[in-house]
């Protein structure tokens, strides 16, 4: 394992990696879809119900401090789950559930921040049936969405593991609403410290590897770990559901 010069010999990273290994892996379930709706991802964003509650959400996480989570949140980890199924080979139904889910994965955003995964899941309910959608399909989009959070969620559907991946590795100083940065919490810094965020998926290999670029002066590498060290262990395992391997590299060193 390699680790950057200014993290080598931390005690602290070395520890928080070790215990990142314990996590045992998740065996997949058969997932079958059978006929399907013809319920698209274009279909989904152009709801107006959609539209309202991912602003609001937004808006809402906004007043209480929180980086952002609107539409640009919600398009690029669409984007993400849909790349990730898509080079793993799952079929078009799947991939298309996956940037489903990765669209409306926060919004229960605009209720409440706590339990948010679970009130998201249930209001994409009637959405999603006004639309045409079969049972099966929304019950897998509801599954991967009340399952997206580290606290209580498990990936338990090929969906609900690209969505948690592709979540968890939207790090970027995009994200940062406060402008001045004497302001800034250590969530803040982390996201304003990263100049790049690339999922790499190698189909190939069974890897998705994380990519990251780290101003260092803004944040070190000991930050990152101390805000997201759960969410990397979730993504560990979501991976392993899709017979893959995670990892995480920073500054072109391979730390996991």
């Amino acid at each position: 394992m390699n680790v950057p010069a200014d993290a080598a010999g931390s005690e602290e990273v070395q520890e928080l990696l070790r215990a990142s290994t314990e996590v045992k892996p998740i065996e997949p379930a058969p997932e079958t879809l059978g006929p399907g709706s013809e319920v698209t991802i274009e279909t989904v964003q152009n709801h107006e119900g959609v539209q309202t509650f991912i602003g609001l959400a937004d808006r809402y996480l906004g007043e209480i401090g929180y980086t952002e989570h609107g539409f640009r949140h919600a398009g690029l980890v669409s984007h993400i789950a849909f790349n990730v199924l898509n080079r793993l080979g799952y079929e078009d139904r799947m991939k298309e559930l996956g940037a489903i889910a990765g669209y409306l994965h926060d919004m229960g955003n605009f209720v409440s921040r706590s339990m948010h995964s679970q009130t998201g899941a249930t209001i994409t309910y009637d959405i999603l049936k006004d639309l045409g959608m079969t049972y099966t399909e929304i019950g897998v989009v509801m599954a991967a969405i009340g399952n997206h959070e580290e606290e209580f969620g498990h990936p338990v559907n090929p969906v609900g593991a690209a969505l948690i991946v592709a979540d968890k590795s939207d790090v970027h100083r995009s994200r940062v609403r406060i402008k001045d940065p004497a302001l800034f919490d250590i969530h803040d810094r982390v996201n304003h410290a990263v100049e790049r965020s690339f999922l790499r998926v190698d189909a190939e290999a069974r890897t998705l590897t994380l990519e990251l670029k780290i101003e260092t002066e803004v944040a070190d590498v000991m930050d990152y770990f101390e805000i997201f060290l759960s969410r990397m262990v979730m993504c560990r395992r979501a991976a392993e559901y899709l017979d893959c391997r995670f990892k995480i590299v920073i500054n072109g060193s391979q730390l996991l």
